[in-house]
């Protein structure tokens, strides 16, 4: 009788379907993302950060949405209180994007206990940054307000918004640098329901603290400040409490909680390089409202709900840009720069795609859009060409920011820095200054400005993506 043989090879696992990996996503995904296949990858860190963007891009719709209804002063106090946060978003994300790149870095490599003090490092300069940052701001947005062409009036009523948005922008900072160290690790679907938690807070609390309900007095614009900051902080609360229990990818312990002099300044000397490239990038953003405000309260109040509208539509973009810069700093990590570069390509391809679409809706439905918010006929006269003008570069845009978190998330910030210095400040503010005051154009060459800007950024992006040098990155 002939002896009988076990077989033992390994039959190949099904695929999962897409369902099963939106679920995944969704769930939080355990795969290692420097192996397997490339397009779902991309889904899995993708969608919850997607979503996360969505969800931090309603604090500025809804409070929007609400505060159109105080009048075109309150519009504008938001416009311009935006301006000089940016400057706060700027710092947040550059620090968030320098920490993104090196934990992500060293989760490729397998090196836990670097990920977890890499983290700790970048907490630490957070808190500095909120302390140094917030004090000043609390003291002097009256000031502010009137430096950036606020009248009197506005002043008096908006005070109290500036004050207490620009003072609590630690909360800011610590929201977006927390999420940034789950976004390296992998763990994007934890930033995902982080966000949700303050939103759902912010939704509720905006209209209760903006028009009063019973014992809590009608705030006015005020108001609004003071929902979106309780519910920033206690979705920071949220953040510290789930690094201190941990993750299947970082787990920060006690012998982690202390300075790391080589890993503090390895950090700052990155983060010093991105928080210039977004503050180049935000500061020109100022520029351009104080150009909008030479043209009235109207104007500027148009641009403030166009602007908004156009964030929420370009925050989900980021989550796929973010999406791109973990796996291009887990890659280079684990010793696969092809892989890190074939993710770039799909990814910008995904975006242009998806932030195309939605700039062809902007332009076709622009007046019930805006409508939404104002019913104001000067602002709205203003408003309807400003978003469908601003949407006319959104595919120029989607494929640019992909780029630039390429070399983000590979530890290059600056070479985007300088992409960004010669965008937004030799091209686009010379620019609208130009066709705003001496063209036909007026108040819209401000916003034809923006799209010629960031066709020349993407550009030179995808020449100096080409040379290769980004892959080359030590961090």
């Amino acid at each position: 009788m002939s002896p009988t043989y076990m077989d033992t090879s390994i039959s190949p696992q099904p695929q999962p379907t897409l369902w099963q990996s939106i679920k995944e996503a969704l769930r939080g995904s355990h795969q290692d993302y420097t192996t397997g296949s490339l397009n779902r990858s991309i889904l899995l860190l993708a969608i919850p950060m997607v979503l996360e963007m969505v969800l931090e891009s309603l604090f500025a719709v809804v409070d929007v949405f609400w505060v159109s209804r105080l009048g075109a002063n309150a519009i504008a106090t938001v416009g311009l209180t935006e301006s000089v946060l940016s400057i706060v978003f700027s710092v947040g994300i550059g620090l968030g994007m320098s920490t993104t790149a090196m934990v992500a870095r060293r989760i490729g490599e397998k090196d836990t206990d670097g990920a977890a003090i890499s983290a700790v490092q970048a907490i630490f300069l957070g808190l500095i940054a909120s302390v140094v940052m917030g004090l000043p701001f609390f003291f002097l947005a009256p000031k502010l307000l009137a430096a950036m062409g606020a009248s009197p009036a506005l002043v008096a009523t908006g005070s109290g918004y500036t004050r207490i948005a620009l003072g609590g922008s630690g909360v800011v900072l610590l929201l977006f640098l927390n999420n940034a160290i789950f976004r390296g690790t992998g763990d994007a679907a934890i930033a995902m329901r982080l966000l949700w938690v303050s939103n759902i807070l912010n939704l509720i609390l905006d209209p209760i603290f903006i028009f009063g309900l019973g014992p809590i007095p009608r705030m006015g614009v005020t108001g609004a400040a003071l929902a979106t900051f309780t519910g920033r902080g206690i979705g920071v609360l949220y953040q510290f409490y789930r690094l201190a229990r941990g993750t299947e990818r970082l787990c920060i312990l006690a012998c982690h909680l202390r300075l790391n002099a080589e890993v503090l300044w390895r950090l700052i000397k990155v983060s010093a390089l991105g928080i210039l490239q977004f503050l180049i990038g935000q500061a020109s953003w100022i520029g351009l409202v104080r150009i909008v405000s030479l043209f009235g309260a109207p104007a500027l109040a148009a641009y403030t709900i166009a602007i908004r509208i156009v964030i929420f539509a370009i925050l989900p973009s980021w989550g796929l840009s973010n999406a791109a810069a973990t796996l291009v700093g887990q890659n280079l990590g684990a010793g696969h720069p092809d892989r890190a570069r074939n993710a770039i390509w799909r990814t910008g391809l995904w975006n242009m795609v998806f932030l195309g679409s939605v700039g062809l809706v902007f332009i076709a439905f622009a007046p019930f859009i805006l409508g939404l918010f104002t019913s104001y006929p000067e602002v709205l006269r203003t408003g309807i060409p400003c978003l469908r003008i601003f949407s006319c570069g959104n595919i120029a845009y989607a494929y640019g920011m992909v780029l630039l978190q390429a070399f983000n998330g590979s530890g290059d910030t600056l070479t985007p820095t300088y992409v960004n210095l010669f965008g937004f400040w030799i091209v686009e503010i010379p620019l609208a200054w130009f066709l705003a005051m001496h063209t036909r154009l007026q108040v819209n060459g401000v916003y034809a400005s923006v799209v010629v800007a960031q066709s020349v950024i993407v550009l030179i992006s995808l020449y100096l993506f080409g040379q290769g040098k980004w892959a080359k990155q030590k961090i």
